[in-house]
């Protein structure tokens, strides 16, 4: 076997064997062209045609070297990815050539023949390309409401003398100007002096070192000066420069594709004012937050391991039994992990024509895992407390479906509900993951209507039967590649974002559908992910630099215009956190819009790494964790009213319940040196404390006056303040005319 594939899985930072890379040579750089080979090869040789615009040929051969190259750039790191890791490993026998682009225009075939020690060949079929070159074009860019205007003479095309495959212009940046903005982003909240790109990508954990996201967007605050903000009105993918390579520029580029003959490219809309109006605008465009109920407000627990009927009653008994209000659990290992649709253990005949199944076509054995969803549901919901299932937006097909898993596949197919690829061939086939978890399954297009109700009617029983208030919307970001097909016939490197906005959005008109509220929980999304339920931070390890790149994530996220986000309180993955670092992350969580704990798969090995707060003063033995997080989670409930209020005023007026300071201070300098505080609506001041082992901790007081909300202390800023910081303290201070309202409330 010799195989090449043009564009590899589309994995956007990791080159795969058998691809060509840069996708779209350019004209006098490097392009890389690699194989894989399966048996004995002795050796491979490329053979190119170029074609020159005016029809001159031109033959040529390479050699190529053998490499050692991974199939898809992951590099697991524990936890839930490594044994799907572990599934895609395999030998690369690898080869691969490096040759120079010629002019823009060129055309290159290609094909390459593998020889066998015994003098047999193999050989594909032809490939082939087209040079592009960047060349000026002043008009590429359209602007809408500008307020600083492209830099002239800074707008580029690469075009190929076919198709414009990407653009680049420069915007000013000032001295004195921030940038923030972006979605969401772990790494920072200024990206001045940075450089990043737009797009999906699942990255787990240590999502602030490699400063990759799972909700990104092309929309830039720029604060300071006069004010103004922008947002390329693009699904494809961009790349940032802010002043990284030359200071007092923005570098933006952006993939396209038009036609040569096209004028404008690209649209940017320009906003101008300060971050509220900014964010304003761009929401009026986007789609703005939808108000969810009173109750998603409260406590969220889940674990991968409350995996039984029995496991979630004992776990719902024990935060009674230890006086710890909870508001919602998720439920994450329900399904049989094959239908994502049907309970394990549950019985039922399998419908061949794939049709949707109703309550009455199950039967739960006694002995069974949910041996009574409903009547589980039920006393839940007698107890105040909301159930969400865990879902997955594919049809697994490993191992071997059989049963209901397969009759669905089998219609999927059948309906014409999937997102498609190009096969070796060049005709369409059904899209299989390319991804390192549940590789190889089928993948509905959600963002199709017919597709989306397709795959929801499944699940209706669910909401209207079973009873269920909501579902985490895991694992958004399968869609892997440009040349995947959705079924309106854009290619992937435009759908791939829009793929989990349309995700949120079918599952949230299916519980709309049902009477419910639109409640979905999801990791991934893009631009008008805003209108679609709440989001949590992803996965990350339980240690202090993960909560700092948490926190900022949901700053950036606010500033982007999602209302309802969380986090997995102090990570959910790896060793457990400390006492202490749960503790500091447990406050600074009652202070953020969705507070949740979650813990990652542990095998049932003893003892349990459940993140709920009597196994964690089991695991640290230290008698305070209890107590306090008790205390913390009771503040919370009572926030739960301003928290309503505050989010109602958020939808009203664009200003982010959990708000960067920059915000209501744009013109305050020392806001960013003290990037992690926020406000929680428009009248508490929130600092967490992100150091191990401190007593005292400094907080940023804007311009106004301000009362500690613990001891009442009033002063007034703007002035840096030090503040004892007790195992029990968050460092919360009060706007001066919310002290009498809220003190007592904080203090309870």
């Amino acid at each position: 076997m010799i195989r090449h594939r043009p564009f590899g899985s589309g994995h956007p930072y990791s080159d795969d064997t058998e691809q060509r890379s840069p996708e779209y040579p350019i004209a006098g750089e490097s392009v890389r062209l690699g194989v894989r080979t399966s048996g004995v090869v002795s050796e491979v040789e490329l053979q190119l045609e170029l074609i020159d615009t005016g029809g001159t040929r031109r033959a040529e051969t390479h050699a190529l070297s053998p490499v050692d190259r991974s199939s898809r750039g992951h590099a697991a790191d524990g936890g839930h990815l490594a044994s799907a890791q572990a599934r895609l490993a395999r030998d690369s026998g690898g080869w691969e050539t490096t040759i120079t682009a010629g002019a823009p225009g060129l055309t290159c075939r290609y094909r390459f023949i593998s020889r066998l020690p015994d003098t047999r060949t193999e050989t594909t079929k032809w490939f082939e390309f087209r040079v592009a070159g960047w060349r000026d074009a002043a008009a590429a860019v359209q602007a809408s409401g500008a307020v600083r205007g492209v830099t002239p003479g800074m707008v580029q095309v690469l075009d190929d003398g076919e198709c414009i495959r990407r653009v680049r212009f420069a915007l000013p940046l000032l001295p004195g100007e921030h940038i923030t903005g972006l979605g969401e982003r772990f790494d920072a909240l200024d990206h001045r002096g940075s450089a990043l790109d737009s797009i999906v990508f699942e990255q787990y954990k240590s999502q602030g070192q490699h400063r990759r996201t799972y909700l990104p967007m092309p929309f830039v605050h720029v604060v300071g000066g006069h004010g103004w903000g922008f947002h390329l009105r693009t699904s494809r993918r961009s790349w940032f420069d802010f002043g990284a390579t030359v200071g007092d520029q923005m570098l933006i580029e952006a993939d396209v594709n038009a036609p040569s003959s096209a004028t404008s490219v690209l649209d940017v809309a320009f906003y101008s004012g300060q971050p509220a109006e900014v964010l304003d605008a761009f929401l009026g465009e986007v789609g703005r937050p939808s108000e969810l109920p009173d109750w998603v407000f409260r406590l969220w627990a889940s674990g991968n391991e409350w995996n039984t009927q029995a496991e979630v009653t004992r776990q719902m008994d024990l935060h009674r039994e230890h006086d710890i209000p909870v508001g919602s659990v998720v439920i994450e290992a329900w399904s049989d992990e094959s239908t994502f649709t049907a309970f394990r253990d549950a019985q039922y005949a399998a419908t061949d024509d794939g049709r949707p199944l109703r309550i009455d076509d199950f039967s739960f054995p006694a002995e069974g895992a949910w041996p009574d969803p409903k009547g589980m549901v039920d006393e839940l919901h007698a107890r105040d407390i909301r159930v969400h299932l865990w879902q997955i937006p594919l049809i697994k097909l490993r191992p071997h479906p059989v049963g209901q898993v397969k009759a669905d596949a089998e219609a999927a197919i059948r309906d014409g509900v999937l997102i498609r690829e190009t096969d070796p061939a060049g005709k369409l086939r059904p899209y299989r993951n390319r991804g390192w978890w549940f590789p190889l399954g089928l993948m509905p297009d959600l963002t199709d209507e017919r597709a989306a109700r397709w795959w929801t009617e499944k699940r209706r029983y669910l909401v209207e039967d079973v009873g269920i208030d909501g579902f985490k919307t895991d694992g958004g970001e399968h869609a892997w590649g440009s040349d995947l097909v959705y079924l309106d016939g854009r290619h992937g490197d435009e759908g791939n974002n829009t793929f989990p906005v349309a995700y949120a959005k079918a599952y949230g008109d299916l519980l709309r559908s049902a009477g419910k509220a639109p409640v979905t929980f999801s990791r991934a999304g893009f631009t008008g992910s805003q209108a679609h339920g709440a989001f949590w931070a992803g996965d990350e390890n339980s240690t202090w630099e993960a909560f700092r790149w948490s926190m900022l994530a949901g700053l950036s996220a606010a500033s982007s215009g999602i209302l309802y986000w969380g986090w997995d309180i102090a990570g959910f993955s790896g060793p457990p956190p400390t006492a202490e670092l749960y503790l500091r992350a447990m406050a600074a969580s009652a202070f953020t819009p969705i507070m949740q704990y979650h813990s990652e798969f542990n095998h049932h090995r003893s003892p349990s790494n459940d993140r709920t707060p009597w196994n964690m003063a089991a695991l640290t033995g230290d008698a305070r964790v209890l107590p306090v997080s008790r205390e913390l989670v009771k503040l919370r409930e009572r926030l739960v009213p301003y928290l309503a209020e505050q989010a109602a005023s958020s939808i009203r007026t664009s200003k982010p319940l959990m708000r960067p300071l920059y915000f209501d201070h744009p013109h305050d300098e020392e806001v960013w040196q003290h990037p992690i505080q926020w406000m929680l609506g428009d009248d508490i001041l929130v600092a967490p404390v992100l150091e191990a082992g401190v007593t005292t901790w400094e907080v940023y007081l804007p311009a106004g006056e301000w009362a500690d909300a613990w001891t009442g202390a009033a002063c007034s800023g703007p002035r840096v303040v030090t503040v004892d910081v007790p195992i029990d303290r968050i460092p919360v201070f009060l706007r001066g005319s919310a002290v009498k309202r809220l003190g007592r409330l904080l203090r309870g």
